[in-house]
């Protein structure tokens, strides 16, 4: 095994191969590796050190974030909706309110069952709006602020407190959206927008099928992520977020809008 405080095991003759296979251990034991720590670790430069996080996050081993690199979560590993609800926050508001500015009077919208996306009801300004939404609680805030809102049927999904199945989808039918907000769990410019559940993930794939404009509203976590259940490609929807990689910004943007929300 190796520990935190191994000193320079291989020095610059370390092979890539040998030096990707301290990253994985590393890894391993910490869960999130800084960069710094890895020169150290090595006695490789900050150059190596970010080519070997590229590669190995291309071969789908780890997932590289701001200064260093985590491991991927597992494909049908999914938060309840109070450990999404606290992660995040502060983000998570920044892009909801920058949301919710994009409601105009008279939409017709959709919101999905996210975390973030019930952060977005708080900024809702405009009243003359109808919302129709899968995400159970969603419903007393809107109704607290006088939104006029519409529940989909189905079956109620414990961990995301979602409306999905059969239902739901059926539900979905009797409506058409100027706009609908969805919340995702993975975002790659591969593999497009996925969440841990097929059932949550038809309902999300429908409901954007039926509006005229679609937003993933993410926190910058989610991408790079890859969930089990595919939901759409990444052009079908515009992303709002709070920060994206300039490493992968270029892969992003040559296929769908972003709007990064900074203040």
């Amino acid at each position: 095994m190796i520990g935190t405080d191994t000193k320079n095991i291989g020095g610059d003759d370390l092979l890539t191969p040998e030096r990707h296979r301290v990253i994985l251990q590393l890894l391993k034991e910490k869960n999130i590796i800084k960069i710094q720590e890895v020169m150290e670790l090595t006695n490789s430069s900050e150059s190596t050190i970010r080519r070997d996080l590229s590669m190995l996050e291309k071969q789908k081993y780890l997932k590289r974030i701001h200064g260093g690199a985590k491991v991927l979560q597992g494909k049908l590993q999914e938060p309840s909706m109070e450990e999404k609800s606290s992660k995040n926050l502060q983000e998570k508001r920044l892009i909801a309110k920058y949301a919710a500015s994009l409601v105009e009077k008279g939409d017709c919208i959709y919101l999905d069952a996210g975390s973030t996306i019930f952060e977005m009801i708080e900024y809702l300004e405009v009243k003359d709006i109808v919302v129709v939404t899968n995400g159970l609680m969603h419903f007393s805030s809107l109704i607290n602020k006088g939104i006029p809102v519409y529940g989909i049927g189905g079956f109620v999904k414990p961990k995301t407190n979602a409306f999905v199945g059969r239902g739901a989808l059926a539900s979905l039918e009797l409506y058409r959206f100027d706009k609908c907000f969805m919340g995702v769990n993975g975002i790659h410019p591969q593999f497009g927008y996925t969440t841990p559940d097929q059932e949550e993930a038809l309902v999300k794939q429908r409901a954007i099928s039926l509006t005229r404009e679609a937003f993933v509203i993410a926190d910058s976590s989610k991408f790079s992520e890859i969930s089990f259940a595919k939901i759409t490609d990444i052009h079908e929807a515009s992303i709002i977020t709070n920060e994206i990689d300039t490493g992968m910004e270029k892969q992003y943007l040559n296929r769908t809008t972003i709007k990064v929300v900074t203040t």
